[in-house]
């Protein structure tokens, strides 16, 4: 990383944190579709954010600058920052009165990267990236093509870290015009953004994905170019789980410790590496429908409407609202069939399809049950319950619903699952890795890279 840019004091920030930051490599062909994706958001709502942009040089501004200038209509201040090249400020709207330019100098590290931060008062959104040098290109030489630029850095949703980024740019502003940083400190004092919620996240990642996709089927690309597409596509959908759980003060490492419990029990079933593989990305996913609580998931409908257009597949319903997002992407159809049918119910009283037994896809069951045990178990640790009564007390609660809403053998299985944890068994904690995406559907099977955290907020 060049000394003294932006993405440098981030990673610096963050180098010994709980939460350090795991960059990746991009194409401009993936970035472009991303920004544009979260421009256009920009259009949709009424929230006035404040923008900050780089784009290493005027000229790459300008390609854009009609963009910005609907973008200015919606927005309550934007900085676009960029190395100034011939009439870079004699376009249209560079004359705005809320557009404002930061020319920077021609040895400025961060003319060689490319920004786009949003805050909003309803979410906050960011890319920051750095070219990578001609010696980081290695043998390969630097690409042919313009689309083939590599960046390396990220992209994210999290307030947190979009906030401490905009401090930093802000601060970086201040020598070069230090009246704007001022304004630029007041605008982002007023702006509260708050962690975007299901619905609106929703709609940002259909976007992207949307936008993702219509550049790979647009353009005649290079199969690693694609695959840089197809990987962006499943962050944005690991960010939306991310930021269901982070929404949820009470439970916020539900997906994660799902993941835990569904492998293991996968494991204690036997089931194929490639189905465990499948079955972690649906635990991982399987809180992004908004409508879809575990709350609910506990009582069945007396009464559906679902009924009479249920089925006759249990592969084949397109009815929840959440999983059909995850259609959007090939690849991720089967994950949307597992996350559809986690709220059938074993004799049959379920939803959305009304299935029965082994009707019902066995990772739908699977997940269902540890989605169950793992809310139990969140439920107990806030409540008075001993710690050594968190897992009795939770299975018992699954146990209720046996051979009605879970699987009898599945019940089996969580019961030896308990025993082993109440023995002292650790589980490997997951979090939401949202700097890859393809390992979850492409990469070999490894039993080594799980990570050594444990869910160390169990009891043991």
């Amino acid at each position: 990383m060049l000394q003294g840019s932006i993405l440098q004091q981030l990673e610096i920030a963050h180098r010994h944190s709980t939460r350090p930051i795991h960059f990746r490599v991009y194409y401009k062909n993936t970035l472009v579709a991303l920004c544009h994706a979260l421009e256009d958001h920009i259009l949709t709502e009424e929230g006035q954010p404040l923008v900050i942009t780089a784009f290493q040089r005027g000229k790459w501004y300008l390609q854009e600058a009609n963009r910005y200038a609907d973008i200015a209509q919606k927005s309550r201040e934007i900085v676009i920052i960029a190395t100034a090249d011939a009439v870079f400020a004699e376009h249209p709207t560079s004359q705005l009165p809320n557009v404002n330019l930061v020319g920077l100098e021609a040895d400025d590290p961060v003319g060689q990267e490319w920004h786009l931060i949003i805050l909003s008062p309803q979410y906050t959104a960011m890319v920051i990236c750095q070219e990578l040098s001609e010696s980081d290109y290695g043998s390969c030489g630097l690409p042919t093509s313009d689309l083939e630029r590599k960046f390396y850095g990220l992209w994210t949703f999290e307030p947190e870290l979009v906030r401490q980024t905009a401090d930093f740019v802000i601060a970086h502003i201040e020598k070069y015009n230090p009246e704007l940083t001022t304004k630029l400190n007041t605008h982002k004092q007023a702006v509260q953004a708050a962690i975007i919620s299901p619905k609106d996240v929703s709609k940002v990642v259909t976007r992207v994905v949307d936008y993702l996709q219509t550049r790979q089927n647009n353009l005649t690309i290079p199969p690693v170019l694609d695959s840089n597409l197809v990987s962006n596509e499943i962050q944005a959908f690991l960010r939306m789980a991310q930021l269901v759980d982070l929404a949820e003060i009470n439970n916020p490492m539900a997906a994660s410790e799902v993941v835990a419990i569904v492998e293991t029990m996968g494991q204690l079933l036997d089931l194929p590496a490639w189905q465990i593989k499948r079955l972690r990305l649906a635990a991982l996913l399987h809180r992004i429908d908004p409508l879809q609580r575990v709350e609910n998931l506990l009582t069945p409908s007396a009464s559906t409407s679902y009924e009479k257009d249920a089925p006759s597949c249990p592969l084949s319903c397109s009815l929840v609202p959440g999983a059909q997002t995850l259609r959007t992407m090939p690849r991720l159809r089967a994950v949307a069939e597992i996350i559809t049918h986690q709220t059938e119910w074993w004799n049959g009283t379920g939803q959305p399809a009304g299935l029965a037994g082994d009707e019902i896809p066995l990772e739908s069951r699977i997940l269902a049950l540890a989605a169950s045990f793992q809310w139990q178990v969140s439920k107990q640790l806030y409540s008075e319950t001993s710690e050594k009564d968190v897992f009795t007390q939770a299975l018992n609660e699954c146990r209720q619903q046996q051979s009605t809403r879970f699987d009898p053998k599945l019940i089996d299985i969580l019961t030896l699952l308990v025993m082993g944890l109440q023995q002292g068994l650790d589980l490997p904690l997951m979090r939401t890795k949202i700097s890859r995406g393809m390992w979850l559907l492409d990469s070999p099977w490894d039993s080594h890279s799980k990570s050594n955290e444990k869910i160390n907020r169990y009891p043991q």
